[in-house]
C-alpha cells in the first residue's frame, strides 16, 4: 500500500463533503436568482463528486499490492479513472453548451430572465471554495504522484474557471445585458472540453507504454554513467505504468572481472535509479563484457 494513501482518500473525501454542499448551493442560488449560467455551474460541480468518487475507486485498486493475476502490480487502473474522469468532463461539457444554446435562443425571442445579485453572490463564493479545493488537492497529488488526483485537482481548478465565467455574465446581465449569461455558459463549456481532453490524452499515455521524457532519460544517463565500473551504456528503455515507471538497461562492464563483481555493479546501478527517481517502481539491468 502507498504510504501516501490515506493522504489522498482523506483529501478526497473532503471534497466530496466540499462539493455536495457547494453544487446544492449554487443549484438553488441558480434558480432563486434566475441564472442559467449559475445552474450550469451547479451541475459541474456535482459533476465533480462523481468524479471524486471514480478517482477513491481508482486510488484504492491502484495501490493494492501485487499478486499471481497482476504481478507488475495494479497502477494502471488510476489512469482507467483518470481516462473514466475525462469522459464524464466531456458529458458535462455538452451539457452546459446545449443549455447555453437553448438559453440564447430564448434571449432572442425576449424571454431570458436577468440574474439577480443572489447569483452573483454565489458565483464569488464558488470561485473562492474551488480554487482553495484546486490548491490543496493539487498538493497532495504532486506529493503522491497521483494522475487520477491531478486530474481531479484540475477538474476543481475548471470548476473556479467556470464560476468566474458566471460571475462576468451574471454582471453583465445585472448590468442589462442578460445574453452574456447564456453566452459564458458556452464559453464555460469549451473551458471543460479542452480540460477533459487533456485529461485523457494523459491518461491514454498512462496506459500505452510510453516512454518518459528526454530530459528525464538524460538525467538517468548521466546517474549511471557515474558508478564505478560502468564502461558504457547499450541501451535504456523506459515505460509509464500508470503513475511508476519501468526501467530496462543494458551496460558494459570489464569482461575479466568475476561474475560477482558484474552483479555488484548491476545492483549499484539498480539501487542508484531507485534512490534518485521515486516513481520507478523497478530497474533491470542486464550487464555486455567489454
Amino acid at each position: 500500500m502507498n504510504k501516501y494513501y490515506n493522504e489522498s482518500i482523506k483529501v478526497s473525501f473532503f471534497s466530496i463533503i466540499l462539493n455536495i454542499l457547494l453544487s446544492l448551493f449554487k443549484l438553488i442560488a441558480g434558480i432563486i436568482g434566475a441564472s442559467g449560467a449559475m445552474v450550469s455551474d451547479a451541475v459541474h460541480s456535482i459533476s465533480d463528486v462523481v468524479s471524486t468518487i471514480i478517482v477513491m475507486i481508482g486510488l484504492k485498486v491502484s495501490n493494492r499490492d501485487d499478486d499471481n493475476s497482476h504481478q507488475y502490480g495494479h497502477e494502471r487502473f488510476e489512469a482507467i479513472a483518470s481516462l473514466f474522469l475525462g469522459f464524464l468532463l466531456i458529458i458535462t461539457s455538452i451539457y452546459i453548451g446545449i443549455d447555453g444554446i437553448k438559453k440564447i435562443i430564448l434571449g432572442m425571442n425576449g424571454s431570458i430572465k436577468t440574474p439577480t445579485v443572489i447569483a452573483f453572490i454565489a458565483a464569488i463564493i464558488s470561485i473562492v471554495v474551488k480554487e482553495v479545493m484546486y490548491q490543496v488537492t493539487m498538493k497532495v497529488a504532486k506529493k503522491t504522484n497521483s494522475s487520477a488526483l491531478m486530474a481531479d485537482a484540475w477538474h476543481h481548478r475548471s470548476d473556479a474557471l467556470s464560476s468566474i465565467g458566471s460571475l462576468i455574465g451574471i454582471g453583465l446581465s445585472i448590468a442589462g445585458l442578460p445574453i452574456f449569461d447564456p453566452i459564458v455558459s458556452i464559453i464555460i463549456c469549451i473551458i471543460i472540453l479542452k480540460v477533459s481532453i487533456d485529461i485523457i490524452k494523459s491518461s491514454i499515455y498512462k496506459l500505452v507504454d510510453a516512454s518518459v521524457s528526454n530530459d528525464k532519460i538524460k538525467e538517468m544517463t548521466k546517474i549511471i554513467e557515474n558508478v564505478e565500473g560502468v564502461m558504457g551504456i547499450d541501451l535504456i528503455k523506459t515505460r509509464v505504468f500508470g503513475s511508476k515507471i519501468y526501467v530496462d538497461l543494458e551496460i558494459g562492464a570489464d569482461k575479466n572481472q568475476t561474475l560477482e563483481s558484474a552483479h555488484s555493479i548491476a545492483s549499484l546501478v539498480h539501487d542508484e535509479i531507485e534512490k534518485h527517481f521515486s516513481d520507478v517502481k523497478h530497474c533491470m539491468v542486464h550487464v555486455n563484457p567489454k
